[in-house]
């Protein structure tokens, strides 16, 4: 069966305390809801042997790698959101980065926006991309990332 799939990822999208958690500091109404189903789909990818891509983001303690309109959320004292070692960056419960899994960790908005993700998917020969997690939308301006790679949502 894991032939079938070989040419396809499944690409999960910042599923992190800080976003998912009511307490999240940047917290997504509705993330928590979306929580089993992701579980479920990552289950699912491994089962058939698709690669799973976790995509996160994690920042600088002062929030030197954050956009500019974000940097008032950052402090010496307090770090930021999902600052790098910190709770709010941790995946939330029941999601788990296994081995042969791949990590990408972001700094903005995009998955594809100035990360190696293209690169990566075309050296790990995938045009299939089965996306999930929060905010899906935000991480699909492709036209110029993703020639040749059909995605679903």
């Amino acid at each position: 069966m894991a032939d079938k799939w070989k040419h396809t990822a499944l690409l999960v999208i910042d599923m992190q305390n800080d976003f998912i958690l009511e307490d999240g500091l940047m917290r997504v109404n509705g993330g928590k809801a979306i929580v089993p189903n992701v579980i479920r789909a990552v289950e699912i990818a491994r089962h058939r042997g698709i690669l799973v891509v976790w995509v996160v983001r994690e920042h600088d303690y002062l929030g030197r790698d954050v956009e500019l309109f974000r940097r008032h959320l950052y402090s010496p004292e307090k770090g930021g959101p999902t600052t790098k070692g910190s709770f709010g960056a941790e995946l939330v419960d029941g999601l788990v980065i296994k081995e042969g899994d791949y990590k990408l960790v972001k700094t903005r908005f995009s998955a594809f926006f100035a990360t190696h993700l293209h690169s990566f998917l075309q050296s790990n020969r995938v045009n299939n991309l089965v996306v999930v997690g929060k905010e899906t939308s935000l991480h699909l301006n492709l036209s110029d990332f993703m020639r040749g790679i059909c995605c679903f949502i």
